[in-house]
């Protein structure tokens, strides 16, 4: 009897393992840095985000996205393991490839090319966001926001 049991918890030991592994894979939690999507997500918001990549997005979801280097300058003091902790953002998609750009984007056209998004922070006065950096690559992004976990 106790053999039996002891086989059951470790069969379900290793359920719960897989699934939590499959969990990992598919989803992440993020916490919100900065004021640039208030009031939707606040600083030290936690996030859950479905890991995605950016084909069949929508405008008006919130994505993460890892910014390409270069388009947005990193914090002095900020080495290159940290790099990645800064270039990850947190934005809402204002236009796909293909729509007209709700703002004008300097030196680009007024629609959206093949392959980017148009992303805008929910507070415009707090929010570096496609205003300031141009368009960014559809591919960048690393998933879509599901719900706010803990506020």
């Amino acid at each position: 009897m106790i053999r039996q049991a002891a086989v059951a918890a470790a069969a379900a030991a290793a359920v719960l393992t897989g699934w939590l592994v499959w969990l990992r894979r598919r989803h992440l939690v993020v916490t919100v840095r900065g004021p640039s999507m208030a009031p939707t997500y606040r600083h030290g918001d936690r996030v859950l985000v479905r890991r995605r990549r950016g084909g069949r997005l929508r405008t008006g979801q919130v994505v993460v996205v890892d910014l390409p280097e270069g388009i947005r300058p990193l914090p002095e003091g900020v080495g290159p393991e940290e790099a990645v902790i800064h270039r990850r953002v947190i934005k809402r998609v204002a236009a796909v490839a293909g729509e007209p750009a709700p703002f004008p984007v300097e030196g680009a056209e007024p629609v959206v090319p093949p392959g980017c998004l148009a992303l805008l922070g929910d507070n415009p006065d707090g929010s570096g966001d496609s205003r300031q950096y141009g368009y960014v690559p559809a591919d960048a992004v690393v998933g879509v926001a599901l719900r706010l976990l803990r506020r």
